[in-house]
């Protein structure tokens, strides 16, 4: 199973990792109440064994003492309302819907369809999707199975770039890949 995720050359160091890593930051409780423990010990031996060498431990929340404001902001109602992404989200649902169509024309779920178009920016763009549950590790790792064709990779672009979609990420990252 660890021939699964192909390797790349990450930077001019000669460091090869996979080619998806894995986000571990919501296993920590800072997105949320934290896991339990084995189970994201079963996620984490999940993606060893399925070839996944890149893993972000970064806790840039609890790091930089925001982990209190965020907890502040979550108690009384759901925070993504404070989240500029989601006060557009009249506008960027007719995004979501075209991404969806062409993720179905695919045979793909619409989140392998944006790891794929991450996957096709080049050898130096590794996404390091975070998530808790070795049913989507699975599913985001089939991402890296999906093929796009130049025309694909336009069509995507012409209704999902950047400039397109409103509102910033969230309320700490400011931009979109192409930014950071």
């Amino acid at each position: 199973m660890a021939s699964e995720v192909p390797k790349l050359k990450l930077g001019s160091q000669g460091l090869v990792v996979s080619a998806q890593g894995l986000g571990c930051m919501g296993m920590t409780g800072s997105h949320g109440p934290p896991k339990e423990e084995s189970d994201m010990i079963k996620l984490l031996h999940h993606a060893i064994d399925s070839g996944i060498t890149f893993l972000d431990t970064s806790n840039a929340l609890k790091e930089r003492g925001l982990r209190e404001k965020v907890q502040i902001m979550m108690i009384p109602n759901d925070f993504r309302k404070n989240m500029p992404r989601f006060q557009n989200v009249d506008h960027n649902k007719t995004v979501y819907e075209r991404v969806n169509e062409m993720a179905a024309r695919k045979g793909c779920t619409s989140a392998q369809l944006a790891l794929a178009w991450l996957h096709h920016q080049g050898n130096d763009v590794i996404p390091i999707p975070g998530t808790t549950k070795i049913e989507n590790f699975n599913q985001n790792i089939g991402a890296l199975s999906v093929k796009l064709t130049p025309e694909e990779m336009a069509e995507l672009e012409s209704f999902a770039s950047g400039d397109i979609v409103k509102g910033e990420r969230n309320f700490m990252m400011k931009g979109t890949q192409d930014s950071v």
